[in-house]
């Protein structure tokens, strides 16, 4: 199957360039763009956004596995980010993090078989005046409960 953009998101890119000076300047905003557009930045993507940005593979490569916002594996369909940092651990976080290993049946990094659902510990995601904080997707929930959350979840289906 032969990676590239739809028409769209294609669109999007070359709206993209024209906000740099030059291509390799876009590379954030296009990985961006090539993770909405593929769900996750496999190889062959970084690859074709290579190609795209004409820089080399090992380049765009390191960009991606520099920053964790980019997923170089698959993720669900609702990923769940649960922030560890002190704020969020003090307020509950871990057993936030643990209810939804149990509820999932996953650890950290996994995917449910169906695809669904991720979890992910994360370090800050700023919201540390609203601990714990959970994002799904790219919604932040704050000052959860696991009662809150459930229902929250419970409502993704």
């Amino acid at each position: 199957m032969k990676i590239a953009f739809s028409d769209e998101a294609l669109k999007t890119f070359e709206k993209i360039l024209t906000k740099y000076p030059t291509k390799k300047a876009a590379t954030l905003p296009t990985l961006h763009l090539a993770q909405r557009e593929f769900g996750w930045l496999s190889k062959n993507v970084l690859k074709y956004v290579a190609q795209l940005l004409e820089q080399p593979f090992s380049a765009v490569y390191d960009t991606a596995s520099f920053y964790t916002m980019f997923k170089l594996k698959p993720i669900g369909k609702h990923h769940l980010q649960v922030c560890s940092t002190l704020s969020c651990a003090l307020r509950g976080a871990q057993g936030i993090y643990q209810h939804l290993c149990e509820r999932y049946g996953i650890e950290n990094g996994g995917v449910t078989e169906d695809g669904n659902y991720s979890i992910e510990k994360v370090e800050c995601l700023g919201s540390c005046g609203t601990a714990p904080v959970v994002q799904i997707n790219d919604d932040y929930h704050e000052n959860l409960t696991i009662e809150a959350l459930d229902k929250i979840l419970d409502s993704l289906k």
